[in-house]
């Protein structure tokens, strides 16, 4: 990807499909960018619900057999197993691997930071490119909360909360360039 240096990418995970866009994400932390993903709960995953689930539960079965408190560790929110998508791209076991792994941050929803921020759009992983249409995808809300992950509710709460703010200041930022242009 040939994208500009900038002090940090503020990439909205809706709509885009996870290793897709955790590809995109690798290659710019191994090449020294800091990245930000936020709503990490709407990303896509391609194939049927119900596929996904099965898939995700034979992962969360796998564990160590002398005990178990040891690892794997199963991580059910949606930010954390787009994390771990992205780790499997990136040779976290060297100090080169574990530098970029520092340098990516995963948000459910979007927090106080970066709801100022102009946050962008992959379009080679964007589900509406790539999935053929008709084919089935799943969110990684559904799946998460399928597989215990309790806080669904809240995101979307505090989404909703969020999206009303944002409308009330383009409302203020509309009115004032109509006043300038008008001036």
């Amino acid at each position: 990807m040939n994208a500009p240096f900038t002090k940090v990418y503020v990439i909205d995970g809706k709509g885009h499909l996870l290793g897709r866009l955790a590809t995109v994400v690798a290659k710019l932390v191994l090449s020294g960018q800091k990245v930000v993903v936020v709503r990490c709960e709407d990303m896509n995953v391609s194939g049927s619900f119900f596929r996904n689930k099965i898939k995700l539960h034979n992962y969360l079965n796998k564990r160590c057999l002398s005990n178990p408190k040891r690892g794997p560790f199963h991580f059910r929110a949606p930010s954390r197993i787009f994390y771990r998508a992205l780790r499997g791209m990136i040779p976290h076991k060297t100090p080169r691997g574990e530098a970029a792994l520092g340098r990516v941050k995963v948000f459910e929803g979007v927090p106080p930071p970066y709801d100022k921020m102009k946050r962008m759009v992959i379009p080679r992983a964007l589900r509406v490119i790539n999935l053929k249409p008709g084919r089935k995808f799943s969110t990684l809300s559904n799946l998460s909360s399928e597989v215990g992950w309790k806080y669904q509710d809240v995101v979307a709460d505090l989404e909703k909360k969020r999206k009303v703010r944002a409308q009330a200041f383009y409302e203020r930022k509309k009115a004032i360039a109509n006043i300038r242009a008008k001036a």
